[in-house]
């Protein structure tokens, strides 16, 4: 049979994405090759300068987001930030993030890049960003990433370059629209049936995957 594909919409700077890396994590424990997770990016820090003017003027601004932030990083004692986290030379945008990998992922389809770079940029990127304090807009700290990954430098610069990084992030624009995703993270199953997004307890995850994996016919999905 093959594997149930689970369609992955994040924004690399969310926070509840960093911390659904967990669930992720504990899903490809206990389904093994009966899951395929896909990573997809939505943007929701697209423009960081605009979202502080607005959904964050009234509430301090950086300062308040970066407490809020800190306050939730508590109820997650076992995955830890970095205390300066939004207050030391924030990202101005995650689309560079997105673009870059992206770039990563075009390396690993088209074997430039060893098996499984792609998901080992996006920890890598989230760890940057989320342990280490690091502003992961800049190019240099991305390239940086891509050099400790092993991934070759020239054509991830060669894909953002000719636009092909970005056509692809486009894409994923494109499938979230089609699929109704509004907010990172979401998970989307059973061609988009079943929607998960935001905060969700693994139960949640679990009970919606054994039910496919049960009975992967999808006409039952709809009485019409």
């Amino acid at each position: 049979m093959r594997p149930l594909p689970i369609l992955y919409f994040s924004d690399i700077l969310c926070i509840w994405a960093y911390f659904s890396e967990l669930r992720l994590d504990q899903a490809r424990h206990d389904f093994g090759a009966q899951i395929q997770v896909q990573y997809r990016f939505f943007q929701v820090f697209g423009d960081v300068p605009g979202k502080m003017a607005t959904s964050w003027r009234d509430k301090g601004g950086y300062d308040g987001f970066a407490d809020h932030v800190q306050t939730i990083a508590a109820r997650f004692p076992e995955t830890p930030i970095h205390p300066r986290l939004w207050r030391d030379s924030p990202p101005a945008s995650s689309n560079p993030a997105h673009v870059f990998l992206k770039a990563v992922q075009i390396c690993e389809q088209e074997q430039s890049c060893a098996p499984g770079a792609f998901e080992r940029a996006i920890r890598k990127v989230r760890d940057a960003f989320f342990v280490e304090g690091r502003n992961v807009a800049r190019r240099e700290v991305l390239l940086d990433i891509g050099a400790s990954l092993d991934a070759p430098v020239d054509p991830i610069c060669r894909l953002i370059d000719d636009g092909r990084a970005h056509a692809a992030l486009a894409a994923d624009d494109r499938e979230a629209a089609k699929l109704g995703v509004k907010g990172s993270p979401t998970m989307s199953l059973n061609e988009g049936r079943q929607t998960l997004s935001g905060n969700i307890g693994y139960r949640i995850v679990e009970a919606n995957i054994q039910e496919l994996l049960r009975e992967p016919n999808l006409d039952l999905a709809s009485w019409c």
